[in-house]
């Protein structure tokens, strides 16, 4: 799946220009980096919740995206009515909610479940129908070490099971080592190195790419 260049301005500053890159289907690639590099700002973009400056999508037009933003939304109904509002049925929501450890809260009001518990559910309604693309921002970042690694192994399930391609932006390069075949390093709003997961994040070519993981201490 081929990503296409493109270039992120708010006000006439300049935050970040991608020069584009081939996301392998039914990989996992995860996007590294400091904060403020631009790894959200990427998401967005190719989610189409921003636009980039020349106002087209990055990703091909015949593709179909799911995208989790860093803040997990609950409407105002019970948990597994939030889930089934992207689909599926009530007996594939109940499937999801017991693989995510969340099925005991399927008939509770959403808005009043912990952040962990409404990240799965926020990835559970997510899950529940097939991507081509899933863009994940930072999908664990209010999970405790459990639920972490149960939602790594369920997205890594989901694109055994579908062949779906993962963008997974992460903080954790534990995380990016534990998931990801791809890997992305963004520095000051440029790519500084892309490639293969295990060279990328244990061999890198780059200096600045060396000097972040030995700061992270990977």
């Amino acid at each position: 799946m081929k990503i296409s260049a493109f270039k992120k301005s708010y006000e006439g500053k300049w935050v970040l220009d991608f020069p584009g890159f081939e996301l392998k289907d039914g990989n996992i690639c995860a996007v590294i980096g400091s904060n403020g590099s631009g790894k959200s700002t990427i998401a967005k973009v190719l989610a189409g919740i921003v636009k980039a400056d020349n106002r087209r999508l990055p990703v091909p037009n015949d593709i179909s995206v799911g995208y989790m933003p860093q803040k997990s939304f609950a409407f105002r109904l019970s948990t597994i009515s939030n889930i089934r509002l992207s689909g599926g049925s009530e007996e594939e929501a109940l499937v999801l909610m017991k693989r995510l450890q969340i099925d005991h809260l399927a008939r509770k009001r959403a808005k009043k479940m912990s952040g962990g518990e409404t990240a799965r559910m926020a990835l559970a309604r997510l899950l529940i129908r097939p991507y081509d693309l899933l863009i994940l921002d930072e999908p664990t970042a209010s999970m405790d070490i459990e639920s972490t690694a149960l939602t790594e192994e369920v997205v890594s399930e989901y694109c055994r099971n579908t062949g779906c391609t993962v963008l997974w932006v992460t903080h954790s390069l534990q995380q990016a080592r534990r998931v990801a075949q791809q890997a992305i390093f963004m520095r000051n709003g440029c790519l500084c190195e892309a490639g293969e997961a295990e060279k990328l994040l244990f061999n890198p070519d780059k200096t600045e790419t060396r000097e972040f993981l030995e700061f992270y201490g990977i």
